[in-house]
């Protein structure tokens, strides 16, 4: 006799329970848990393994050297920052779910990719699920749209997939997949229904070849709202955030490219528009010949920029020195603090340390560790590093300058924005470099006869 199973589900990571929880053990989210709908499980799926697991046979086996070789057909979406991030461009039949904060723009940057393809002659389905018809021909106006796109406010899942089927357009966006609804039961944005819909929508994308764009909405702790087995289900998520002005579109997954690819967008009055130079343009304001100041060759994710490491140091008043860091991991630079004392005799027992990266960039990146040395030193002894110098490299306890990961990519873009002395780990490209940390001094500040 087929029995009726209830379960819980946490909505922020999809942790499963048999009784409702007011916390969740997986990722301390209170108050997540929704209950699903029920689930039938049949005794008869339990016989015994002789003849097939309880009379079901299995599948059809197919070797690996039989499969063929087939390349996901692209199709380019007309911005150089977004085809990054997406390793190429909108594959056929791909599900995209992009994330982000109210406001931020998400809508705004879809309706222009909307709008740069149908100028090249590809049908584009818009599902409105948030706005309306007029609200959004006012944001075509306002970006300057004039390609003809298909408008939609039906947000039943099954009636998407039956336009796709019919019309069998090369994008369809969905804004957003919290507003999609599936025939059964539950409301619109609850678990059930944002896992179904989403689970609809990309077999329908699969089937007519459409490449789908999802605008999923995101929690407090700015993770996509609904559970983690939506992401599971597309092919590539991408989350767009805010850093100082301007925008920056981070890939996590991508099944189709590379993750951890970066794209850099700054919000204006015709809307998003890329940034080819980001390490220029987060060095624009940068001080020259001011100490602590030092230009950092780091990797974000997948992409080489140069950013503005600042230091600042200052005689404490209270007896306990502060030390505050920002944009950095506050670890390491304790740990770059502690060897610069005990391998260099700099004292800062009695200095408050400030430790910055400009811009309003997050970048957990042990290269930095080297310009955050020297940043610090510079701000201590109150000497400039010359305007011409980048530096990379990641610090050990004995004072030792270790390699990083992508230091070509690292030197190449250094090389490009035009600083051509870097201060480097031994081993890059022929160079001979640096050992430790007290070599670097030595070699930015040569001492005078």
């Amino acid at each position: 006799m087929a029995r009726v199973t209830t379960r819980y589900v946490c909505t922020s990571c999809g942790y499963q329970s048999a009784k409702p929880l007011g916390r969740c053990p997986n990722c301390q989210a209170w108050n997540s848990f929704e209950e699903e709908a029920p689930v039938v499980a049949s005794g008869k799926t339990r016989g015994s393994l002789g003849g097939g697991y309880g009379g079901v046979t299995g599948g059809r086996l197919t070797p690996l050297s039989t499969v063929g070789r087939r390349e996901e057909p692209r199709t380019r979406t007309g911005i150089a920052e977004l085809d990054r991030v997406l390793g190429g461009g909108l594959v056929a039949g791909g599900v995209t779910l992009i994330g982000g904060e109210p406001g931020i723009g998400k809508s705004t940057l879809l309706l222009q990719v909307a709008d740069r393809l149908a100028r090249n002659g590809g049908a584009v389905l818009y599902v409105a699920g948030e706005e309306s018809l007029e609200q959004i021909r006012l944001r075509a106006d306002r970006l300057g749209v004039t390609a003809e796109i298909q408008l939609t406010r039906d947000t039943r899942a099954e009636h998407i997939a039956a336009l796709m089927a019919e019309h069998k357009p090369a994008l369809c966006i969905v804004d957003s997949i919290q507003t999609v609804t599936v025939e059964g039961d539950g409301t619109p944005g609850g678990l059930a229904q944002v896992r179904e819909g989403t689970a609809l929508l990309t077999r329908a994308a699969k089937e007519t070849g459409t490449a789908t764009v999802l605008v999923g909405h995101v929690t407090k702790e700015g993770t996509v709202a609904g559970p983690k087995v939506m992401e599971h289900i597309v092919d590539t998520t991408v989350f767009l955030e805010t850093v100082g002005a301007f925008r920056l579109l981070r890939s996590v997954k991508n099944r189709f490219g590379q993750a951890g690819e970066l794209g850099v967008f700054e919000m204006r009055g015709e809307g998003l528009v890329a940034v080819e130079n980001p390490s220029a343009a987060f060095l624009a304001e940068r001080p020259v010949g001011v100490p602590g100041s030092v230009v950092a060759a780091t990797i974000d994710g997948q992409r080489p920029m140069l950013l503005e490491v600042q230091a600042l140091a200052a005689k404490t008043p209270y007896p306990n020195p502060r030390r505050v860091v920002v944009g950095l991991d506050p670890r390491r630079v304790d740990v770059v603090l502690a060897v610069l004392e005990r391998r260099l005799d700099l004292t800062l027992g009695g200095l408050d340390v400030y430790v910055n990266l400009a811009g309003g960039l997050k970048v957990p990146d042990p290269g930095l560790d080297l310009p955050v040395a020297l940043a610090v030193y510079s701000a201590v002894v109150g000497r400039a590093l010359p305007g011409n110098v980048a530096v990379f490299g990641e610090v050990g306890l004995a004072g030792e300058v270790r390699s990083t990961q992508g230091a070509l990519r690292r030197a190449e873009e250094a090389a490009r924005a035009g600083y051509l002395h870097l201060i480097v780990p031994p081993g890059l490209d022929g160079r001979e470099g640096v050992r430790s940390v007290e070599e670097a001094v030595g070699l930015v500040w040569q001492p005078t006869p």
